[in-house]
């Protein structure tokens, strides 16, 4: 056996004198650097705290709020800037998200506002309807041609009729004359109405009937994704398809699987032209195709569902918020079994509304808080991801902030709106640490080598302590230890039911399965 023996030249470690350093060997290559892992873990928990430093996720209120609570909520569909919302005094406002400043305020209804809903087109319409039995076409952009002076007699007198502006030139939307007097039209009802340079440019009610004397109540409304017609859920346990150029709707389907219970919510599918899905009040959450004016099914919940929503990049999957202070993903070709369960809120889930990107969505609670969930990270899928944890990445709320009702986010997905029982409009940050502006390619380069780290080294407990712990109000966090304490014993009395029973007549029942009653065909 040939044996080779390392040696190394005596000059190589020697020193000439006593006063020079000792010679020592080093690999620069940072791969095999002796602490790379502790290096990381330290730089990763400074990341961490980072983060948790720069996160300051309000940005402010809109400027000249409402003067009752915020019903309702529109983000325009191919516009960054128009936002409209609704009151529960009837009154709609029109904001520029750019100013943060309202363009103008209407007096849309005699009582609630219980829909907005913006159209397809890039003309600026919008819709609204509310619980005087109306429903009424405005638009965000001032129409002229709606003014005549002659209709008044050709008063120059100042009347500034049912609109007011914000004075903010800056805005998407130019600001009114006051002394241009408004036009009477009267559409459906036979009574005048007071049209302003936004509207109402068409007023559309149900026709009354024998039976049905009084107008019905609009509950909610919703624009088609890609065609001019809208649909609407009413008090009269019905949904109603419309056409823009008609008072009357043009078809109408009531008696939905044999249930006269009030429809609360209804939305197109962003995909599918003519499926509708909607919510009622006996718990349900119906699919319904217009083109056969039939019912395909519908799934019974433990409670009602106040929101839906449909993903706008997985049109299969739809989003609920629930009274049971929990939200549900469902594939609408199974509706047996929900998909998720997203919980947290400590009370009933008001609102739902989803990114454009369609992998995370927020919502809006009676415990005034606001969460924000992801349901996949990139290369999973909304409805089967085994990345999503079904607990929120995020929580926002203030002192000041009562319950909310309503949420959304921009069409850039950066941003989101929040109304709430305290008559304010908030915006945050989608992304509570994220800078706004651009960034130097030398600050993406860090901010992805610091997010890196924290995904790398999340499962360790001082980074998974930093980046995911919240401060909470104090009464949700006493609602969410007491929803420990009662889940805990819930699934202790199951268990000793299951153990003390004889063997095959009980059997577990997971979370997913509680959640649903039936399913009705």
């Amino acid at each position: 056996m040939k044996v080779k023996a390392l040696s190394r030249s005596s000059a190589s470690t020697s020193r000439s004198s006593i006063h020079d350093l000792r010679k020592t060997h080093k690999n620069l290559n940072p791969e095999s650097h002796p602490q790379a892992r502790a290096r990381e873990y330290t730089r990763a928990v400074t990341a961490a705290k980072l983060d948790r430093m720069f996160a300051k996720p309000l940005l402010g209120e809109l400027k000249g709020g409402h003067i009752d609570a915020i019903s309702s909520l529109a983000v325009c569909r191919n516009n960054l800037c128009p936002v409209v919302s609704g009151a529960i005094d009837g009154t709609l406002r029109i904001w520029d998200l750019q100013t943060r400043t309202m363009v103008v305020n209407l007096e849309a209804h005699s009582r609630c506002v219980s829909g907005v809903t913006f159209g397809n087109g890039i003309d600026g319409v919008f819709y609204s309807c509310g619980e005087d039995g109306a429903i009424k076409a405005w638009s965000v952009f001032p129409r002229n041609q709606y003014i005549s002076a002659s209709s008044h007699g050709g008063d120059d007198s100042d009347d500034s009729g049912s609109s007011s502006s914000s004075g903010d030139d800056g805005g998407f939307a130019k600001k009114p004359s006051a002394k241009r007097p408004y036009k009477s039209m009267s559409r459906g009802s036979g009574q005048e109405e007071d049209v302003s340079p936004h509207g109402p440019m068409n007023i559309y009610r149900l026709p009354t009937t024998r039976n049905n004397s009084h107008a019905s109540a609009f509950h909610s409304i919703d624009h088609h994704w890609s065609d001019s017609k809208f649909v609407t859920a009413s008090s009269d346990a019905a949904v109603h398809l419309w056409d823009p150029s008609r008072t009357n709707p043009i078809s109408s389907f009531s008696n939905l699987w044999v249930s006269d219970d009030t429809v609360t919510t209804v939305r197109w599918n962003p995909a599918e032209r003519d499926l509708i899905a909607h919510c009622s009040n006996d718990r349900g959450i119906g699919l319904h195709d217009i083109r056969t004016a039939s019912a395909l099914q519908k799934t019974i919940m433990s409670m009602k569902s106040n929101s839906l929503e449909w993903n706008p990049m997985e049109p299969y999957v739809f989003l609920v918020g629930n009274e049971d202070h929990n939200s549900y993903t469902f594939d609408m070709r199974k509706l047996n079994r929900p998909t998720g369960i997203y919980k947290g809120h400590v009370g009933a889930v008001m609102s739902v509304s989803w990114s454009r990107t369609g992998t995370e969505f927020v919502t809006g609670s009676y415990d005034k808080t606001v969460r924000i969930f992801s349901v996949r990270k990139e290369g999973g899928t909304a409805a089967h991801g085994s990345n999503s944890t079904g607990v929120a990445r995020d929580i926002y709320h203030t002192k000041r902030m009562q319950r909310v009702f309503c949420v959304g986010y921009t069409l850039d997905h950066k941003y989101i709106l929040s109304g709430s029982d305290d008559t304010n409009i908030r915006l945050w940050k989608a992304r509570s640490s994220e800078k706004i502006g651009q960034l130097s390619s030398r600050e993406e380069t860090s901010l992805q080598y610091r997010n890196a780290l924290v995904s790398k080294y999340e499962h360790l407990p001082e980074v998974r302590r930093i980046s995911k712990t919240r401060r909470l109000p104090k009464f949700v966090k006493t609602q969410t230890q007491a929803a420990i304490v009662q889940k805990e014993k819930r699934r202790r009395k199951e268990t000793n039911v299951v153990k003390h029973s004889k063997p095959g007549t009980k059997k577990y029942t997971d979370e997913k399965s509680k959640a649903i009653v039936k399913t009705v065909d």
